[in-house]
């Protein structure tokens, strides 16, 4: 499923927020942070945080949930990452996942999947269109959810 562009109508444009996330690593595994940047109309929130030992996957999922979750009430998002794991999960695997009992192709446990299951979680609460963008490319939001990812690692 590819991400095409949805048309909003102009009313619900201040309805939508915006996020851009990001997760990063010291090390993989090793010390990893997650950051998150929310906008809504004129409002704007940053959100960051880390664990001592993890991966750089876990650290983008765990950027997307906590995301998410940070929303009130059901809300029409607009979720910008740069991590194709998610993407491809998002997309991809975890329809599949989840009819095979959160299982591979090969019958063997999805990896991080206690992050999948509670991105699912967080994900039927909202309408999300799912963006991928290039990383260290400029793009100020993602540029900002980097730059709290690494903030999370720094305050550990």
């Amino acid at each position: 499923m590819q991400n095409q562009p949805r048309a909003y109508p102009e009313s619900a444009l201040t309805d939508i927020v915006e996020i851009y996330t990001d997760g990063a690593c010291r090390g993989n595994p090793g010390p990893g942070g997650w950051g998150v940047v929310l906008i809504a109309g004129d409002r704007r929130k940053e959100l960051c945080g880390g664990e001592a030992e993890t991966t750089n996957n876990r650290m983008e999922l765990k950027a997307a949930i906590e995301a998410l979750n940070a929303l009130n009430g059901s809300r029409n998002v607009l979720l910008h990452t740069d991590s194709r794991y998610v993407m491809d999960g998002i997309n991809d695997w975890m329809p599949n996942w989840k009819k095979r009992g959160w299982k591979t192709a090969s019958k063997k446990p999805v990896k991080n999947q206690d992050l999948w299951q509670a991105l699912d979680e967080a994900i039927s609460r909202h309408e999300i269109e799912w963006r991928w963008v290039r990383g260290h490319t400029g793009v100020p939001g993602n540029e900002d959810a980097d730059r709290l990812a690494n903030q999370g690692i720094d305050e550990l």
